[in-house]
């Protein structure tokens, strides 16, 4: 199915990491359903609306929980926010904090370790969303999610692990996390915040962590991925009239050349745009770039944007 729209476009390749699908699942699904809409360009080269990557990741999450992909891939935005709503929330309140009185919070990872050398996806689940149901967003990606990804690195970097579990935790991980923002997602209004990794950069943890802390804070979010060329990232600013631009290095990716990346990405972006880098590879502060170390700083800049100025075009 080929249709016209207005907005910025990527190619498979681009939406296939943006939405967290495999691109042959994709072009399936198009071919099945007729979605996601292709667009076709002069050059014969089909490109998708970057508008349907929320809805991608609704359809992703919902496919994961058991629903076949006859029965999602269709449904309305409605639909799917019905089928999710089986999430648990977060506790009552300052979503910043954890819970009031919580001293049964377990900040022993041995458990969480245990699962992960077993493959034990649903015992992970289980027991993440036990520690997500008592702690608000912050403190469940600082005493959970950041802690457990440390400790995996730990175990591999010892030979207790390997290579296949690192990657089986990322998986699990990353598409709780995204299960996780969506209620946030669904009530954000603040201004749009673009995340993304730049060539080179595979982890993308860091930005689903970063993405979560920004939904929770009133930003809209629109995570592309990882290895996304910086010509794009600045072409979805100048199209969306995003606010901010945050910035995802591992310690496998930091040093120089990814500071010049970053400062000549600085040069392309308007200059009402801020942008954020943060990881433990974020190279230092240089003019027009914020080096973020923590989620909570993180929180607070997203909150002085929010409360800066109007809010930018909703995506």
């Amino acid at each position: 199915m080929e249709t016209a729209v207005q907005g910025p476009l990527l190619s498979i390749g681009a939406l296939s990491r943006a939405a967290g699908i495999p691109v042959q699942t994709l072009r399936t699904w198009e071919t099945r359903y007729g979605f996601p809409p292709a667009v076709r360009r002069p050059s014969g080269h089909r490109v998708y609306p970057v508008s349907v990557v929320s809805h991608l990741r609704r359809i992703a999450e919902a496919i994961a929980r058991g629903h076949r992909a006859g029965q999602v891939v269709g449904a309305s935005e409605a639909e799917l926010a019905q089928l999710l709503r089986v999430v648990p929330g977060p506790p009552a309140g300052d979503p910043r904090e954890g819970a009031p009185g919580d001293e049964t919070a377990r900040d022993d990872l041995g458990g969480l370790l245990t699962a992960v050398e077993r493959f034990d996806g649903d015992g992970l689940l289980r027991a993440l969303l036990a520690d997500w149901a008592r702690l608000g967003p912050l403190a469940f990606l600082e005493r959970r999610i950041a802690p457990l990804v440390t400790g995996i690195g730990q175990a591999w970097e010892s030979g207790r692990l390997d290579i296949r579990h690192e990657h089986f935790l990322t998986e699990r991980v990353g598409d709780l996390l995204r299960s996780l923002r969506l209620p946030f997602e669904d009530r954000a209004s603040g201004p749009l915040a673009v995340l993304a990794t730049l060539p080179g950069e595979s982890h993308g943890l860091g930005l689903q962590m970063a993405a979560l802390v920004l939904a929770g804070a009133g930003l809209q979010v629109l995570s592309l991925g990882t290895e996304i060329p910086a010509p794009q990232v600045t072409a979805v600013c100048r199209d969306l009239k995003a606010r901010l631009v945050g910035l995802s290095v591992s310690s496998a990716n930091g040093g120089a050349a990814t500071g010049a990346r970053i400062r000549r990405l600085r040069k392309t972006l308007p200059r009402s745009v801020a942008l954020v880098v943060g990881g433990d590879g974020a190279p230092g502060p240089s003019p027009g770039v914020e080096v973020i170390r923590d989620l909570r700083a993180l929180d607070a800049r997203a909150r002085s944007l929010w409360a800066a100025g109007p809010p930018g075009r909703a995506v």
